[in-house]
């Protein structure tokens, strides 16, 4: 089980990895992610957004995906990565999206997320603004205080709750590296009883509102740099 490997095994990497490089496809990543932004609009439907990223994908010099691109739409934006959309649903013109993209760059893995709104939808905005700012507060905590990650997620849990939003604890955040980084079994973030390492961890937040169907997403990578 990944809970029984030691810190050395689950923060692994290849003999290729370069922390530059991971930086670099963070970097092409996020903006993957602002080109697809720039082509959502009301009346696009989830597929008619990926076929969108695709382009946007080929033009970065994208070399793989290590996970397929997820655009959730509406009440899509209440679902983890591994429920599937309701089928049919389309932007109105006052809703949310969220664009969740895991993609390889020179071999090392990016997987960034963020959330959306077009129009005027205050309350969606809200949780939009409340996913990246709770992001900020349980990474900042990761930089001063060293909180292992189960801690993290507790700590994320309780703020979520004091913001007046339900924090999906499904969702707990996980390795990147130099692709793949699946064969380290680096596990969960959430179920990492130790501190984890700078630029090999992806931070996710999910949370919806208490009783509204529609949430917002936020991810990034975990870096000693509050700035970056």
């Amino acid at each position: 089980m990944p809970g029984k490997l030691n810190l050395s095994a689950r923060e692994a990497v290849g003999k290729r990895f370069d922390p530059a490089l991971m930086q670099r496809a963070r970097e092409r990543s996020w903006a993957a992610l602002h080109g697809i932004r720039e082509r959502m609009h009301p009346g696009i439907s989830e597929e008619q957004a990926k076929t969108a990223a695709a382009q946007v994908f080929a033009a970065l010099g994208m070399q793989r995906l290590w996970h397929p691109p997820i655009i959730r739409i509406g009440a899509n934006t209440t679902k983890t990565y591994r429920q599937r959309s309701d089928p049919g649903v389309t932007l109105a013109e006052n809703d949310s999206y969220f664009i969740d993209l895991g993609l390889v760059f020179d071999g090392h893995e990016g997987d960034v997320g963020d959330t959306f709104v077009v129009g005027h939808a205050p309350e969606r905005q809200a949780c939009a603004d409340a996913a990246r700012a709770l992001f900020q507060e349980v990474a900042a905590a990761w930089r001063v205080h060293g909180l292992s990650g189960q801690a993290l997620y507790a700590f994320a849990g309780e703020r979520a709750q004091a913001m007046g939003w339900r924090l999906n604890h499904a969702i707990k955040g996980h390795r990147v590296s130099d692709f793949p980084h699946t064969i380290h079994k680096g596990g969960d973030l959430g179920e990492l009883d130790t501190t984890p390492a700078s630029g090999l961890w992806i931070l996710e937040i999910q949370i919806a509102h208490p009783t509204e169907p529609f949430g917002a997403f936020h991810e990034d990578l975990l870096t000693g740099d509050p700035t970056d």
